[in-house]
């Protein structure tokens, strides 16, 4: 049965409160380290917009105080589930550095828990890559690349699928250069900066390249390059890349 739910997050970021809200309250911001691509109308009662290909997921800002706080709800599913989101902004004085708080509410569905448990860690690897975004790419706005694919069968984990298509041996390590060689692809060489359970981040001198096992073990890739890139060549050429890992 569905499911109240809160989720809270805090970060502290190299930024000014105004870089920090260019990032998370505009469209172009948001494409540079977060899901999908964004459309912000910026005021209170407009809407936003989060498209994974053609099909947008539509809220309603509920505050917009810019370089403060930024707020935005969805409107209920058929099955009372729902979905809204805070940012508090709050700058420090010394250093130039701001904290971010997120609150993240609403009714998640009947594998609350699971669904719980995947936001949970996703928001760790977003803030990760928000913070990326702000120390080494800071007012460039990133072309947005975004594949999923589930697993269609086969024993061996997903995990490994993935270390095997792109070139790897092994298991890599936070702080370490990585080479990635997928097929179809050009080669991919830069700095892990994100290894965890599920999640995989390179940053490269051009991009931030993300690899993501979802629910069900979905496979996603999820990128920002910051280079001229034509966005729909790019994002076709890595959902082959997916069909041909997981056929």
């Amino acid at each position: 049965m569905p499911h109240d739910f809160e989720l809270r997050k805090q970060v502290t970021l190299e930024a000014t409160p105004e870089q920090v809200w260019e990032a998370i309250a505009t469209g172009p911001g948001i494409d540079s380290w977060f899901m999908g691509r964004n459309e912000i109308e910026p005021r209170e009662g407009g809407a936003t917009r989060q498209y994974f290909g053609d099909f947008p997921v539509e809220a309603t800002v509920t505050a917009w105080e810019p370089s403060k706080r930024f707020a935005f709800r969805s409107d209920k599913n058929p099955d009372g589930s729902f979905m809204a989101f805070e940012y508090l902004i709050e700058g420090r004085d010394q250093g130039g550095s701001t904290v971010l708080r997120m609150v993240q509410s609403g009714i998640l569905g009947d594998d609350w828990d699971s669904e719980y448990d995947a936001l949970n860690r996703g928001w760790d690897m977003y803030l990760h890559t928000l913070d990326q975004y702000l120390r080494h790419f800071p007012g460039r706005s990133a072309v947005v690349v975004f594949g999923a694919r589930p697993k269609t069968g086969g024993g061996e984990p997903v995990s490994r699928v993935l270390e095997r298509g792109l070139g790897l041996t092994g298991p890599v390590t936070q702080g370490e250069p990585v080479r990635l060689t997928p097929e179809g692809l050009e080669p991919i060489e830069g700095v892990v900066d994100y290894a965890k359970p599920g999640f995989l981040g390179v940053r490269t001198g051009d991009g931030l390249y993300r690899f993501i096992q979802g629910m069900d073990e979905t496979l996603v890739v999820g990128h920002h390059v910051f280079a001229g890139v034509d966005p729909k060549e790019t994002e076709r050429a890595w959902q082959e890349w997916l069909g041909r890992l997981l056929p």
